[in-house]
């Protein structure tokens, strides 16, 4: 059976994780990545033999069958060449490692600066969960570029962390993000959006809605580090319906507050459409709310360009 301390966590009621979970079917299979110990000659189906990079796991996984691979974190980040498009429906990624909300995430998918890869996956599937997963793009051309992109509908996103625009080169570029999303009634919980170690020197976003409908955040970091006034957190050229953020934090960090930007949300869709701001929701390094204030609905009796904005401290 291979490690038998993970086999017998994982196998229970005939065999189907049950105590993680994942959803699963009569017919639903079970590989492994370890970028430290993993060979992509291995088979993938037990710890032991686990596949070194998340596209060889991955390319033996089906559609519609709750299929799940395990990425065990280690020391060393999965590096790809190429763009994973996630296509498989129901097919389902979960991290192995410690339970850190969002960011810092040790199952890493880290595309490196030689490899120009414009972007790291594509969650082109529909009722998958992802979870402790952290994905980084350090490239270094001058193209647009981000971490991910979110296509596919009625995800669940727990413990991610999308890191785009890992080099000063990408991150000057106003096309550049961390998260793209076009999918509709994804929901994303305890992520991280956004990268606050490398200045973003142009007016990109963090997280760029480009389609889609019924996309909730909860719980989430839209992080960012930049003193360009115009750069947002939150960019919505296109979406129907609604999209919902819930306790989430709003962050760009600027050295001894050099410079609050203009507004966290830059809305340029002309449709009717609602961004709805619920529960403990905050902004830190914004002088207001969007630039289209008649889109948001918050908490508050009125919503306003100031609201829930943190102020600089004085002392």
């Amino acid at each position: 059976m291979g490690d038998s301390h993970f086999s017998g966590m994982l196998h229970h009621l005939g065999g189907v994780p049950v105590g993680l979970g994942i959803p699963f079917g009569p017919d639903s299979r079970y590989f492994f990545v370890d970028p430290d110990n993993g060979n992509d000659d291995n088979n993938g189906t037990e710890r032991i033999r686990a596949k070194a990079s998340l596209a060889a796991a991955y390319a033996l996984t089906r559609a519609d069958k709750h299929d799940t691979v395990f990425f065990i974190g280690g020391d060393n980040a999965d590096v790809p060449t190429a763009a994973l498009d996630w296509a498989n429906d129901f097919t389902h990624l979960i991290g192995l490692s410690g339970n850190i909300p969002g960011s810092g995430q040790r199952c890493r998918v880290e595309a490196q600066a030689a490899n120009d890869v414009v972007n790291v996956v594509d969650f082109s599937c529909k009722g998958s969960v992802i979870r402790n997963m952290q994905f980084t793009n350090l490239s270094n051309a001058d193209v647009d570029s981000g971490a991910g992109i979110v296509s596919g509908g009625r995800n669940a996103f727990h413990n991610v962390f999308f890191a785009g625009m890992g080099h000063a080169t990408p991150a000057a570029r106003a096309g550049s993000y961390s998260l793209t999303l076009t999918g509709s009634e994804n929901f994303f919980e305890r992520c991280t959006i956004g990268l606050d170690t490398i200045v973003r020197a142009a007016a990109n976003a963090e997280l760029v809605v480009a389609g889609g409908a019924r996309n909730r955040f909860w719980d989430c970091d839209i992080t960012s580090q930049s003193s360009t006034a115009g750069k947002f957190a939150v960019q919505v050229s296109d979406m129907d319906r609604w999209l919902e953020f819930k306790n989430v934090l709003f962050h760009n960090f600027s050295t001894n507050w050099a410079q609050s930007l203009t507004n966290a949300f830059n809305i340029t869709e002309a449709a009717t459409h609602y961004v709805i701001l619920r529960g403990d929701c905050q902004f830190v390094g914004y002088a207001g709310i969007a630039d289209t204030v008649t889109h948001i609905y918050g908490a508050g009796p009125a919503p306003n360009a100031g609201m829930f904005l943190s102020t600089q401290p004085t002392t």
